[in-house]
């Protein structure tokens, strides 16, 4: 907790700073680490919050006049010159701190959210003042833990800017939903319902094992050398063969994202306008978006297609993107009729449908309709995205993409520049995992699986949860929860209290091409084992009913 000693300025939670003099203003104002039962109370983080604004506003202060009082009820932002980015001025406060000491090493920095608001300034800028220190090796950020000022580097070794030499391509790449839902799933301290994994511990690893074995006994050299761009025939092959198409209108790649990336790359110029799903993949939003593309959203779940015809002839898209089969993230699927219509649509406009068909499989009631690419007879406008992120483990980084032969073939000379040739060895053992039956089991084992684990989920939330609070619709397939807090509770809020206690969940806001899902949370129910369920639903219970009690007026004001 803050130190004893006495400051020349009142307490900062009153809102006035008095400045006694430029003396006092130089003198470091000293830091304490709480530590045993003193930093397990509920007011630590906010004295810690308190004592790091005073850091911050005691450098503010004027430099004329020892009776000056500065009121900051309008906050940082108010009391900085405009003369540079805001994020900049909060950069070069934090940074000042660190260099004379008064931030230790190992200090945890006030969450981006809490000091936002207690700053007046939006999130936006105390996110890019973070990152910007991270850049430099100031602090360092942990999921689910915080961030924290780094360890002192050695005397006469300033860190150097690299985030100066940055493209403004890679400055532009900013978001770290992606990076930080993979890193929670990977936490073994937290209960991550925010990324979407199947059910690992279902996984075949004996049958893996048995078929890697074979496949290294029967010939290891063509497991370790260099193989074709578009993928090994043999694994070709399969894939059409269990999941339809052709295997000389099949393309192997690292993962459905890469995929997306690709397509991207293949498809679009900046500036073309391309619809997508709403709420949507935040990874094909990512791709379209670093690309140039402008977004338009589509309100999938509503299926619409009056909206959709219009927004054609408004905005003439390069493609349309759509995950129309237990959709991510709201777990609708489009009916047959709105299907076909669809497809009409499309060919009428001649626009170039990119169909995410990950979840296909994962069905848990009543079989998926046909894809759109099989609609598609002729395959005129349909690309498929698949993976077996989904169906078998995120971990092997192996998908396909089915199209027509002259897409397949300018993919493959655009994928070859970054990533020659997708690993043998796994194609290899998924196919003979597919020879031998395997796959299909183990589908219908986590089928099975996912369906105990969303109806313990989906039982859990209806105990603990007061009705109304949370709302949802239960999918018949999928991975996902696609949840609605009551109005005026932020999901950003409950996020953030359902860290406090080790339990992670995604908002809305990532899915969206504007400003939508401040009111929404992705709930992931298969990662998790049925027993976990009631503990993950007790403390969303419990960050639901904080938020609730929370002022929902948020910093909106951009700076």
């Amino acid at each position: 907790m803050p130190s004893k000693t006495p400051s020349p300025y009142s307490n900062p939670w009153s809102k006035t700073l008095t400045v006694a003099s430029a003396a006092d203003r130089k003198a470091p104002l000293t830091y304490t680490r709480p530590s045993g039962r003193e930093a397990r109370t509920a007011s630590a983080p906010a004295l810690e919050l308190d004592w790091f604004v005073e850091v911050l506003m005691r450098r503010m202060m004027p430099k004329n006049g020892n009776q000056q009082t500065v009121q900051w009820m309008n906050g940082l932002s108010a009391a900085l010159p405009r003369t540079r980015p805001i994020y900049r001025q909060l950069v070069a406060l934090v940074e000042g701190g660190i260099a004379r000491g008064e931030v230790p090493p190992g200090f945890r920095l006030p969450p981006e959210r809490d000091l936002a608001r207690r700053l007046r300034v939006s999130r936006a800028t105390v996110v890019s003042a973070y990152r910007e220190l991270e850049a430099r090796g100031l602090l360092r950020g942990y999921v689910g833990r915080g961030t924290f000022v780094s360890a002192k580097p050695d005397a006469g070794s300033a860190p150097f800017a690299w985030r100066g030499k940055m493209s403004a391509a890679a400055l532009n790449s900013n978001d770290t939903t992606v990076r930080d839902l993979v890193s929670a799933a990977a936490d073994p301290a937290l209960v991550s319902l925010a990324a979407g994994v199947p059910a690992l511990d279902c996984f075949p690893t004996a049958a893996f094992q048995h078929a890697m074995n074979d496949v290294l006994g029967k010939d290891a050299a063509v497991a370790w050398r260099h193989g074709p761009t578009e993928g090994l025939r043999a694994f070709r092959a399969a894939l059409a063969e269990r999941f339809g198409g052709d295997p000389e209108h099949i393309l192997v790649i690292a993962g459905a994202q890469q995929g997306l990336d690709l397509l991207a790359r293949c498809l679009i110029d900046p500036g073309d306008a391309v619809i997508v799903d709403r709420p949507g993949y935040l990874g094909a939003i990512q791709s379209f978006r670093t690309a140039g593309a402008r977004l338009v959203g589509w309100d999938i779940a509503g299926a619409d297609l009056d909206e959709l015809e219009e927004l054609m002839l408004r905005y003439r898209p390069k493609l349309l993107y759509t995950n129309p089969t237990h959709h991510n993230p709201t777990g609708y699927t489009m009916p047959i009729r709105a299907r076909r219509e669809l497809l009409e649509l499309a060919a009428r406009y001649r626009v170039p449908i990119v169909e995410d068909d990950t979840y296909r499989e994962l069905a848990l009631g009543a079989p998926s309709p046909p894809p759109l690419f099989k609609l598609d007879d002729a395959h005129r406008v349909v690309i498929r995205v698949n993976s077996f992120s989904k169906m078998l483990a995120p971990g092997l980084r192996l998908g396909w993409i089915s199209a027509v032969r002259p897409i397949v073939e300018q993919l493959s000379l655009i994928k070859q520049q970054v990533d020659p040739h997708t690993q043998n060895l796994s194609q290899l053992v998924v196919c003979e995992l597919i020879a031998r039956g395997v796959f299909d089991r183990h589908v219908a084992t986590i089928k099975t699986e996912h369906r105990r684990r969303r109806d313990a989920m989906v039982g859990a939330l209806r105990q603990h949860v007061p009705a109304g609070a949370l709302r949802f619709d239960v999918p018949d397939g999928g991975m996902y929860l696609w949840c609605q807090l009551q109005p005026g509770v932020r999901a950003r809020a409950v996020q953030d209290h359902a860290r406090r206690e080790s339990v992670m969940v995604v908002t809305g806001e990532p899915f969206y091409v504007d400003q939508g899902g401040a009111d929404r949370l992705r709930i992931c129910y298969t990662s998790q084992p049925p027993e976990r369920a009631d503990r993950a639903a007790r403390t969303l219970a419990r960050a639901v009913a904080a938020a609730a009690r929370e002022d929902p007026a948020a910093p909106t004001r951009l700076v």
